[in-house]
């Protein structure tokens, strides 16, 4: 029998070449993450009255028949305007064995541009979940919620992950793992609800920091260029003017950083829950996803820490210095990646402090 676990690279490749996984087209020579896979654009987008999913007794391509307001070629780029959504067919689909289920989340770009994205499936009855044996086409949900965004086929938004049975480490072995291999750099660590608890750095560095509240009415971010935009234009900074907390304005925006460094060994990959009701009315980390190897020493990553994508929701939200944010849950990969994030893949946030997305020039 096969290992349980989430499957890595060597794995992800061989459903390609099984067939389990398709595209339109060979993959791009980078798409393969250690333990994920970067899902791309089709070459038409759907504008959609509102948000729905197909349910168990619909295809996509049915709904959107009867909710898409017009269609959008993707071919040559196109601008997604905020508080929009759109539904864009993607390149791959899916003909899964019955013992491998698969799951999506935004990428770390994705989600620190504020762009909120939810893989679909037909007949599926929740988002960013695909049932073990699932055959048929994937759909991406995008809506730009604070920048207006330019895309086009074969842009990467959204990622997904394969895993065989349940390998989500129980609290008495995220208590040994972290005995072992320091998960958080925390001297006394909150394990509890299933994971390890991450808190907020509102001290700053030497420059006093913070972190970065989104503009309104900005111009244009195209997802696929590095380093193009400047921080300004986009971003208002925010520092500790000598009191360490930070008022949350309802449906603002936030970039901010946890004060632990986070360490996921290679063996492992880790989640941080995007909303935990036990710690404020605010969403933390659109993102989520740890690759293997993220923070971890030997492949660059000593001192990393995590960034937040964070939004109050209704009402204003005091954050406080080492407020408890979220929790990471930790799974077993099934077997080790033959890459670790940060180790010849140029990944882009190995190592980092508080940090914008790859867009912005640093």
């Amino acid at each position: 029998m096969d290992p349980a676990g989430i499957l890595p690279d060597s794995e992800i490749a061989a459903l390609f070449d099984s067939g389990a996984l398709t595209a339109l087209g060979p993959l791009d020579p980078d798409q393969v993450q250690p333990a994920s896979l970067d899902l791309r654009l089709g070459d038409v987008a759907y504008r959609v009255r509102a948000s729905f999913l197909p349910g168990p007794q619909s295809r996509v391509s049915e709904k959107l028949d009867r909710l898409r307001l017009h269609q959008i070629p993707l071919g040559e780029g196109a601008v997604l305007e905020t508080g929009c959504v759109y539904i864009v067919p993607l390149m791959e689909g899916l003909s899964l064995p019955a013992d491998i289920s698969a799951s999506a989340n935004p990428k770390s770009s994705t989600g620190r541009l504020d762009i909120f994205t939810r893989v679909m499936t037909d007949f599926g009855p929740e988002f960013d979940k695909i049932v073990p044996g699932y055959k048929g086409p994937l759909y991406l949900e995008v809506s730009p919620r604070t920048f207006p965004i330019i895309l086009r086929a074969g842009s990467r938004l959204s990622q997904i992950r394969f895993r065989r049975g349940n390998a989500l480490l129980t609290e008495a072995e995220l208590a040994a793992l972290h005995e072992t291999e320091t998960l958080v750099a925390a001297q006394t660590p909150n394990i509890s609800g299933g994971g390890i608890a991450l808190s907020i750095d509102l001290t700053g560095g030497q420059d006093r920091l913070v972190g970065y509240r989104a503009k309104h009415h900005t111009g244009l971010v195209d997802v696929d260029r590095k380093a193009a935009h400047s921080v300004t234009d986009f971003w208002e900074p925010l520092y500790n003017h000598g009191k360490a907390e930070l008022v949350l304005d309802p449906d603002e925006f936030y970039i901010l950083v946890s004060r632990e460094a986070v360490h996921v060994p290679p063996a492992y990959a880790a989640e941080m829950t995007p909303f935990d009701p036990l710690v404020g009315e605010f969403r933390v980390h659109y993102a989520g996803f740890f690759d293997p190897g993220f923070g971890h020493s030997g492949a660059g990553g000593t001192g990393s820490r995590a960034v937040l994508e964070v939004r109050s929701h209704e009402v204003p939200f005091i954050l406080e210095h080492g407020q408890i944010v979220g929790r990471l849950v930790y799974e077993r990969m099934s077997t080790r990646p033959k890459a670790l994030y940060g180790t010849g893949l140029k990944s882009n946030y190995q190592g980092q402090a508080l940090k914008l997305s790859k867009h912005f020039i640093a």
